[in-house]
């Protein structure tokens, strides 16, 4: 796992190691040398997974020669993130500044990334002796993508689910593929021991999911929700269960 603690964000993404590549389920926010440290860890064939391509999954992509998508984040990656949106994204109030490493400036944005190719539901990646099986998990984005390793019974998850805030109310976003996508988690979790996600506490175990999946299953026939908010900039409705909640539109 590569943890990036002192941004709000406190994205995590991982490597998965065969004999011959390694896979890197996504890459940061950029704020270092991810590419370096990737290389640092291990000597295998970088081959870059996406997750999805919101831009603290994307951070590093472009430095990599190998990275795969969904084919419907594809545009997303492609234009990268604007210096301007990058340069509010490391404003105070979402980082630690001491913390940031002196020579990066976020005024450059996130350059654009072309995919090498493509991840769909069904897919196989072969690493050399350690296969990733592909799950289109769509909810938070439309590309959503969850990797399960099932030698290792681990299942990793993006942004799919975590302890944590779940927004399913950006454009793009689909709160009814969401629930089809948590009933297939739990499904896959019959079969793992640990559960990998891209933020919060990590790792999950196969009770978390069920719990998560129960809880919105409680809410898409019209919970009330607990209150209203503005997140990133957005109206939200918004249901708590202590220790998770989701965001919706207003009025979903």
């Amino acid at each position: 796992m590569i943890r990036e603690p002192h941004h709000r964000e406190d994205v995590k993404s991982y490597l998965i190691e065969g004999s011959r590549d390694v896979a890197v389920l996504d890459t940061g926010t950029g704020a270092g040398n991810f590419a370096g440290l990737v290389a640092s860890l291990s000597s295998r064939h970088p081959r870059v997974l996406q997750t999805h391509a919101d831009w603290d999954h994307i951070g590093a992509s472009f430095r990599f020669d190998d990275v795969l998508v969904h084919p419907t984040e594809a545009e997303k990656l492609r234009a990268g993130y604007s210096p301007d949106r990058y340069v509010k994204a490391f404003s105070p109030n979402s980082v630690d500044l001491e913390r940031v490493p002196s020579e990066f400036d976020p005024s450059s944005g996130i350059p654009g990334c072309a995919p090498s190719g493509w991840l769909q539901h069904g897919d196989r990646i072969d690493l050399g002796d350690r296969e990733l099986e592909v799950f289109h998990t769509p909810g938070h984005s439309p590309g959503g993508v969850s990797f399960l390793d099932r030698e290792a019974r681990a299942f990793f998850v993006g942004d799919l689910l975590y302890l944590g805030q779940m927004l399913l109310f950006f454009p793009g976003s689909d709160p009814a593929a969401f629930l089809g996508s948590l009933r297939l988690a739990e499904e896959i979790v019959a079969d793992v021991d640990t559960i990998y996600p891209a933020h919060d506490s990590v790792p999950l175990v196969p009770d978390d999911v069920r719990a998560i999946r129960d809880a919105y299953e409680t809410v898409w026939p019209g919970r009330a929700p607990d209150g209203h908010g503005t997140l990133y900039g957005y109206r939200t409705a918004d249901h708590e269960f202590g220790r998770f909640s989701f965001h919706l539109p207003p009025g979903d």
